[in-house]
């Protein structure tokens, strides 16, 4: 049995106790750690379904300009090829609880309309603006939803450690500390028997 494993000392008692303390100090910090990031995710959680269903529409409403700008301009392939490439995306992290949060900053700069307005008309133009709206709400969500990936992988792993500990590691230290102090009450008695028989018999 795994009780039987240690040697029924008391040096193995008293470091069996002060494990079975620390193992219980770990849980309540995994059980404290996973509440934590449960409402961190709840938090960001809150704002995704009406992030995606904006964004769904904005998508639609972005290719559906593009559509009307393709059908009144012809292909608008060599127009917008004429857009700058937009550079102004840096990412940083804040920690909580150690899981690493990103954080997407977009530092937005003038656009400078590098296309001839002669070449194009307000159809094109409503496309180009919503696809900056699309731009922004997808950075948005990028951020949302690689932290609540992150937060949903840490929440897992604290559950999981909290569970081992609880059902597994306390309960066989547990178990041990039960084995060890019953042997050592076991001796005593024994012991004790002994030395009253021991003196018994030197008195008569």
């Amino acid at each position: 049995m795994p009780e039987k494993q240690v040697f029924p000392t008391k040096g193995n008692l008293l470091a069996l106790n002060k494990s079975v303390k620390l193992a219980r100090l770990g849980y309540d910090l995994m059980d404290r750690k996973r509440n934590i990031l449960i409402r961190e995710m709840m938090a960001i959680f809150a704002n995704v379904k009406d992030l995606r269903e904006k964004i769904t529409v904005t998508y639609k409403k972005a290719y559906f300009a593009l559509q009307e700008a393709n059908i009144t301009l012809g292909v608008v392939n060599d127009i917008t090829k004429s857009i700058p490439i937009d550079n102004g995306l840096d990412i940083t992290y804040r920690s909580v609880m150690g899981v690493e949060i990103p954080k997407v900053i977009y530092l937005k700069e003038d656009v400078k309309i590098q296309y001839g307005i002669s070449s194009t008309n307000t159809k094109f133009d409503f496309a180009y603006k919503m696809f900056q709206k699309v731009r922004d709400l997808t950075i948005t969500l990028a951020e949302i939803d690689n932290a609540l990936y992150k937060l949903a992988n840490a929440i897992r792993k604290a559950r999981k450690r909290a569970n081992a500990l609880k059902n597994i590691v306390i309960p066989d230290y547990q178990k041990k500390i039960k084995y060890i102090s019953e042997t050592l009450e076991e001796r005593e008695r024994e012991e004790f028997s002994r030395r009253k028989i021991i003196k018994h018999n030197q008195e008569r």
